[in-house]
């Protein structure tokens, strides 16, 4: 009997000392004051925003500091370019396979046959406008500080790799990473926050009402990305020996700051911290993980083929074999091009439908009503496809330490 109580007691100890359930019941508030009090949930916005900004601070100097020691410290320059090429690879495989998964469900479960009445149409237009039949890289380059301090890392680990101080400036550069991860380990706390100011929001103000109208479209969404991390990501990690189950149990932490949040980048330098407590070496997550969260989206993938699908059948287009084909690989390019602006995904879907020239543009208002729903999906199928893609490497390179 005393072994009973002492193991009950030990348990709620441990429960009442985890992260996660603090932040589990935040979620559970949030949702609760949205439904009831809207109006003051709307107002909780602030806090979820300024947990994400201040996430944001610590992505710049953990993203430059993880690459420059990762490239500085493997000394081979050949295997950095190897790991780089081989991510590359396998980014544009799996995500054109999220975005070939995407169609075909759409295709077979048809979310665009609904009733027009009631959809919650909004202003579109400031999408539109910025669409054309390409994709501004350059603009996108120019405006996407992750991609500018990737390049500017990758630059500097290389240089460092040649010059005769590379072991002081590791050493130092070191001591600052350190003290930057103990700086957001304190951070982190606050996650319950940002949780709860984030669901909040998005209750009180879209109104779980508004979820009717456009539930098949979520719910196809929902169930493509479901089946994508345990049938595709599975079968990935199965074939290295590893269980995509126990892989999100690890990183349930994260999971659900990212649920909370709706961004997958608030979860960034946590995740590459656990990858490497998993056993990936620090210089494969260093250099996978920032790559992938600009050109490894699956989430991303999954809703944008997904959502050019469902417009084609809100208004009755046909079509063709060739179009379908024509459309893959559009988004199998501007995809890439749909992270680290705000609005980027929109003008990514606005793109592929003038380039196809037979979905209306106007289409996008119906999405925006429900973007937000969708964007926890998003964000947690990237976050997760960005893990097992450094597993991936990282076991295939030999840098996988159990």
């Amino acid at each position: 009997m005393e072994t009973i109580v002492s193991n009950k007691g030990s348990f709620i100890k441990q429960l009442l000392s985890n992260l996660t359930f603090y932040v589990l019941i935040a979620i559970g508030f949030g949702i609760w004051l949205g439904a009831e009090y809207p109006a003051t949930a709307v107002r909780m916005e602030l806090i979820g925003k300024t947990f994400v900004d201040i996430i944001k601070l610590f992505i710049t100097p953990i993203i430059f500091l993880t690459i420059v020691l990762g490239i500085s410290s493997i000394g081979n320059l050949k295997k950095v370019g190897r790991i780089g090429i081989k991510s590359l690879l396998y980014f544009e495989v799996v995500t054109t396979l999220a975005l070939g998964i995407g169609i075909f469900v759409a295709l077979v479960l048809q979310p665009g046959k609904i009733d027009k009445s009631g959809l919650s149409i909004q202003d579109a237009s400031k999408f539109t406008k910025q669409a054309g039949s390409h994709f501004d890289w350059i603009k996108f380059f120019q405006s996407n500080l992750t991609l500018q301090v990737l390049v500017a890392s990758i630059i500097i680990g290389i240089v460092l790799n040649y010059s005769k101080y590379r072991l002081p400036i590791n050493q130092f550069l070191g001591k600052v990473s350190h003290y930057v991860f103990l700086a957001l380990k304190y951070v982190m706390y606050l996650a319950p926050l940002g949780a709860f100011g984030g669901m909040a929001f998005t209750i009180g103000k879209f109104g779980l009402k508004t979820l009717v109208p456009l539930a098949k479209l979520m719910g196809c969404v929902y169930l493509t990305m479901f089946l994508f991390v345990f049938l595709v990501l599975g079968s990935i990690m199965k074939y290295y020996k590893m269980s995509v189950w126990n892989y999100l149990v690890q990183i349930k932490e994260e999971l659900l700051i990212v649920l909370g949040t709706s961004s997958s980048e608030a979860a960034l330098p946590s995740i590459m911290r656990k990858l490497e407590k998993m056993g990936c070496s620090k210089p494969v997550v260093g250099l996978v993980i920032p790559t992938g969260y600009s050109f490894n989206l699956d989430g991303t993938s999954i809703y944008l083929s997904m959502s050019v699908i469902f417009l084609a059948q809100l208004y009755n287009v046909q079509l063709s074999f060739s179009e379908l084909m024509m459309i893959l690989l559009i988004l199998m390019l501007t995809s890439k091009g749909a992270a680290g602006v705000t609005g980027s995904g929109f003008i990514v879907l606005a793109s592929t439908l003038s380039a196809v020239h037979k979905i209306p543009l106007e289409g996008l208002a119906f999405l925006l009503g429900v973007d937000k729903f969708m964007s926890e999906a998003r964000a947690i199928t990237n976050i997760i496809g960005n893990g097992v893609a450094t597993i991936v490497i990282a076991k295939s390179e030999r840098e996988f330490y159990e």
